[in-house]
């Protein structure tokens, strides 16, 4: 995203608190690719890339209220990208105090700095998990999203009624993206790409949930980058057709909108592992397993609303996508 817009021609603040979750080796190796360097990052400093000079990187925590202020006060920006959270299903299951910390405070603290010092949009991540025990499919922003299945998707929803809330007492433009399994080159090691990846090279088995029944919108990261830059250049105004009677949740008389940024495109599970033995050249040694507390049996985007007002259509499918994927992980795990 960084790049994206820094190519674009904007000026760019990044913030990341570079925690342990996973290997900040990888996150520093990201860092890298914008001319942002470990010697140089320390807590709370503001730091200049060495590669675009139109870009500055602090290492903060959402949690911490007093910088998180008083770095919008300080850098007075146009729009906010929100794309900061605790990641993961699995892990709020054993460490749940993290994802109301950064997803809950944290969010709270970047709206309450908002509110202090408006800007023209807030796009912020949300989350397909929302959806939880919903059967319905394609799942739409339409839908009632009142039964999550794990504190992640909890965090998430509560996410979408704080920018709610905010957005409709203080007239602030806020657009939340659902974002339906994102993957691609320097994606999260604790993702079902990276693990089977690193896996199936190593010629270990993987563990495949729900016995291989499981159904996901893959959406390749170049995809969800255009999506996310095509919305933040056009906040939203208030709907004059909205029913107090028939209420529709992704939509509010306060300027504040929400879509689903997927493929639209469901795949087997099974499919996705072919792809990845296919641009391997190996097959996978197969470990068939319960499905796991927390997940979902299938995701499945409705994005007419985001095809309809901003003209949006994925172009990567799986195959070529896993391949992008495998080959940044030869070239980065071989260096």
């Amino acid at each position: 995203m960084a790049k994206r817009l820094l190519e674009n021609g904007h000026e760019v603040v990044g913030l990341d608190n570079i925690n342990d979750y996973y290997d900040i080796l990888l996150k520093y190796a990201r860092l890298k690719e914008t001319g942002l360097f470990e010697s140089d990052i320390k807590y709370g400093k503001l730091i200049t890339s060495k590669i675009f000079p139109s870009y500055q990187f602090v290492q903060l925590d959402l949690e911490d209220r007093e910088n998180i202020y008083n770095l919008i006060k300080n850098n007075p920006v146009d729009r906010i990208v929100h794309l900061a959270a605790q990641a993961g299903v699995r892990y709020s299951l054993t460490n749940p105090h993290a994802y109301i910390s950064s997803n809950v405070t944290g969010f709270l603290n970047i709206l309450e700095s908002y509110r202090h010092f408006p800007v023209e949009h807030l796009v912020y991540a949300s989350s397909s998990s929302v959806y939880g025990m919903n059967e319905k499919m394609p799942f739409s922003v339409k839908d009632n999203v009142d039964h999550p299945v794990s504190l992640y998707a909890a965090s998430k929803k509560a996410n979408e009624l704080m920018a709610h809330t905010y957005s409709h007492l203080y007239n602030i433009p806020v657009t939340g993206l659902r974002f339906f399994t994102v993957y691609g080159p320097w994606g999260r090691p604790d993702m079902a790409l990276f693990l089977f990846t690193k896996a199936i090279s190593e010629d270990k088995p993987i563990d495949i949930f729900n016995h291989g029944n499981m159904e996901r919108d893959f959406t390749y990261i170049d995809d969800i980058i255009e999506g996310v830059v095509r919305v933040l250049d056009v906040p939203p105004s208030g709907s004059d057709s909205w029913d107090g009677m028939m209420p529709d949740p992704s939509c509010s008389p306060a300027p504040y909108r929400l879509y689903n940024i997927g493929n639209n495109n469901p795949v087997r599970l099974m499919d996705f592992i072919d792809a990845i033995e296919q641009a391997l050249g190996k097959k996978a040694k197969k470990n068939f397993m319960p499905i796991q507390p927390g997940d979902v049996g299938k995701t499945w985007a409705d994005t007419k609303d985001l095809v309809q007002d901003f003209d949006y259509t994925p172009s990567t499918n799986v195959a070529e996508g896993v391949k992008k994927f495998i080959d940044w992980y030869k070239s980065f795990y071989s260096n």
